[in-house]
């Protein structure tokens, strides 16, 4: 014959106690979603399947166990706002897996979902019968005054960091246009050929004043950080590319051009014969 596994609360004195707390209910009702049921007595045995007790009774045979049955849906309404919404859920499911059938209706994610039931909050891994939930029991749902105030700072940031990447794709396009000069510049002194020395100024004036705008750019974080230190290094390597470009147009002499003129002596005597005419 199968025995049951059987286990005793000891009182503090340590005789047996037939007495239960709400503490020990509460865990012996955990114990028994685990396969451990209370009996009348207050002892908590091990639960056994139907089949195995028939079978056993019947003179032992070791019958086949049929499997145990789904414990019961009940429904739930829960209000939301101004509109109350009723959900199947499981009896022993936890308050965090009704948040997420709560979830596909309300389209609140279920991390800023909060749930009140007899006017207090309940925890995710509560479940809903250990907390007195039954069919058409009425629970609130609100939203969690934390994920509101996440949610502000995450749109004051990426508002930033918007602000910020179109900033930074303005200075790019400045950058662009006056890189060009420098190469233009770069290879016209590469031919020999002189540059004013005011052009050469101007742009290195132009680009540190960028290099300021690009600093005064609160970027701390993401792609917004990596595009403005990549237009930084951008202007400095334009900046270096002019100084040395400035001292080399330095050294280049600057080309004067002359025309030659032809002279002619008015002393000299006229080379042409004219006839003369009555």
């Amino acid at each position: 014959m199968a025995s049951a596994v059987v286990m005793h609360r000891s009182s503090s004195d340590g005789g047996s106690s037939s007495g239960w707390s709400e503490a020990a209910v509460a865990s012996a009702a955990g114990d028994e979603r685990a396969g451990w049921e209370v009996r009348p007595s207050g002892m908590v045995v091990q639960a056994r399947e139907e089949g195995v007790a028939a079978g056993a009774g019947a003179g032992g045979g070791a019958g086949g166990v049929p499997p145990r049955p789904p414990p019961p849906e009940i429904r739930v309404r829960v209000k939301y706002g101004g509109v109350r919404h009723e959900v199947a859920v499981s009896s022993i499911a936890t308050f965090g897996e009704l948040k997420k059938l709560l979830a596909a209706r309300t389209g609140l994610p279920p991390a800023d979902q909060k749930l009140t039931y007899r006017g207090r909050e309940r925890r995710n891994a509560d479940y809903l019968d250990a907390c007195g939930v039954k069919n058409r029991s009425k629970l609130v749902l609100d939203e969690d005054p934390t994920s509101v105030e996440r949610r502000y700072i995450e749109r004051r940031r990426d508002a930033r960091i918007e602000s910020a990447n179109r900033a930074i794709g303005a200075i790019a396009l400045e950058v662009d246009k006056l890189a060009d000069q420098v190469t233009s510049i770069d290879k016209s002194i590469s031919r020999g050929s002189k540059a004013a020395e005011v052009q050469i100024t101007t742009l290195i004036e132009l680009l540190m004043r960028l290099a300021v705008k690009l600093e005064s750019i609160h970027a701390a974080e993401g792609d917004s950080s990596s595009r403005k230190n990549i237009q930084a290094k951008r202007v400095q390597k334009c900046v270096e590319t002019l100084d040395v470009l400035k001292v080399s147009n330095a050294r280049l002499q600057s080309v004067i051009v002359t025309t030659k003129w032809e002279t002619f002596d008015a002393a000299a005597p006229a080379a042409t014969q004219w006839e003369l005419f009555d």
